[in-house]
């Protein structure tokens, strides 16, 4: 590999990189869940992994070239879509709505008791792959604009893509544990819950304008 090569991969990966991150930093479900679960310490590692993974996977799939054979179908039923997310996001705010109500969270995290993995896990990917707009920033915009990039330089390009979705989510998680000790009031999960509720309701709000349901 040339100097011209390596520089090109390391421009390509960098770009990749600040895209990835640029895309991920909007709250959203996903993050919001994310942020949760740090904060009860619940299942940290699995989730940040499963969230990171499935956007690798999203990414590979965008850059494999998928973004331009789901095109035509992602604008057929756009609407459909984004009607289902908004169903799915309203569905998860209630929940977090009745946590806030009854302070769940704090009784879950005094006592002990934790949500089984599998569940937490199906959470996780309801958030994850039942928003419309993960497919169209990873597999459609990302892989749009991989189509410059050829080569080693299109590896390092979702190389970076990647990493910025690890290094996000651990960061995300992290900093929550760091809050944990914080965590012990009733009233502070009660906001919590219901500032998280908050957002998936204004999220399912933006998804039927989206999708003109609204």
């Amino acid at each position: 590999m040339t100097d011209w090569d390596m520089a090109q991969g390391l421009s390509a990966g960098m770009t990749g990189f600040l895209l990835g991150l640029s895309l991920i930093l909007a709250i959203g479900p996903q993050n919001a869940f994310v942020l949760r679960q740090g904060l009860l310490n619940q299942h940290v590692l699995p989730v940040v992994l499963f969230c990171a993974l499935s956007d690798a996977l999203l990414i590979t799939l965008g850059i494999a070239g998928v973004s331009l054979a789901i095109k035509d179908f992602a604008e057929q039923y756009e609407a459909y879509l984004f009607l289902l997310a908004a169903a799915w996001l309203g569905v998860y705010g209630l929940q977090r709505l009745r946590d806030a109500w009854r302070g769940n969270a704090t009784l879950q995290l005094a006592s002990g008791q934790r949500g089984s993995l599998r569940s937490t896990l199906g959470v996780a990917a309801l958030l994850t792959f039942g928003n419309p707009h993960v497919y169209l920033d990873t597999v459609v915009l990302i892989g749009t604009l991989s189509l410059p990039y050829s080569g080693s330089a299109k590896v390092a390009f979702g190389v970076g893509a990647v990493l910025a979705s690890l290094v996000f989510f651990s960061a995300l998680a992290f900093a929550a544990r760091l809050m944990l000790p914080l965590m012990s009031k009733r009233h502070a999960w009660r906001v919590i819950d219901g500032v998280i509720a908050g957002i998936m309701f204004m999220l399912a709000a933006g998804m039927l304008l989206a999708g003109d349901w609204l």
